[in-house]
């Protein structure tokens, strides 16, 4: 892609896993345009990837739309990631290096160290410190076409938004289950690092489940 073009996507991009563009919203090419500050082509080219990546959808009257998802669209979102992620983690245990452990140990004392006292957490280290975290994993899976396909998937907006809905005990559960994929990768058992990755984003899985049903409540 072009420069003006990655950087339409980044921005558009952005904004939907953000919630400024939030679910449903019309993108207009104009609009766009001068939010991204580059003419109406690359826009028009951006949105084309993002239909691929199913960040926006196209309507029959071919005006485009930030894409909604379904409950079952959720679903297969969590559990395709458990799967794929869980078997990244179960390659990794067979190939992470010491160095790449020290990185993850460093990404996961950051989180922990992120904790307030009151069981809130910079939200900006979490996201930073457990994107990094994740990546490692996929990077020590040593399998381009699997983290490719991770990366779509964890970089939906959906799963980027559960990220900060967590309460103190849901983040108490998630940095113990860190804990145990760091013990499984250190042991080099990679039936122990799938099983405990699996569970780690089937626990996020709930925890999306649980902030919807909150919201609806309180409406």
């Amino acid at each position: 892609m072009s420069k003006a073009i990655d950087k339409a996507y980044a921005r558009i991009r952005s904004g939907i896993v953000s919630g400024e563009l939030a679910p449903g919203q019309h993108l207009k090419e104009e609009e766009l345009a001068e939010l991204c500050d580059v003419s109406r082509t690359p826009v028009r080219d951006a949105l084309r990837q993002l239909e691929a990546d199913y960040f926006v959808e196209r309507r029959d009257n071919q005006r485009v739309f930030v894409a909604s998802w379904t409950e079952d669209d959720i679903d297969d979102i969590f559990e395709l990631r458990a799967m794929l992620e869980g078997f990244a983690a179960g390659r990794a245990a067979e190939h992470i290096t010491q160095g790449q452990l020290i990185q993850l140990r460093h990404h996961h004392e950051a989180i922990v160290k992120g904790v307030g006292a009151n069981g809130l957490i910079d939200s900006d280290v979490f996201l930073e410190n457990n994107r990094a975290f994740h990546r490692l994993i996929w990077d020590a899976a040593r399998s381009a076409r699997l983290a490719a396909m991770l990366q779509r998937l964890v970089e939906q907006p959906v799963v980027m938004r559960t990220l900060v809905t967590y309460g103190a005990k849901d983040l108490a559960r998630s940095i113990s289950q860190h804990d145990e994929i760091l013990d499984a990768l250190s042991h080099g058992d990679r039936a122990w690092a799938n099983a405990a990755m699996t569970s780690h984003i089937l626990h996020a899985q709930r925890v999306y489940h649980s902030a919807a049903a909150e919201q609806v409540a309180a409406q």
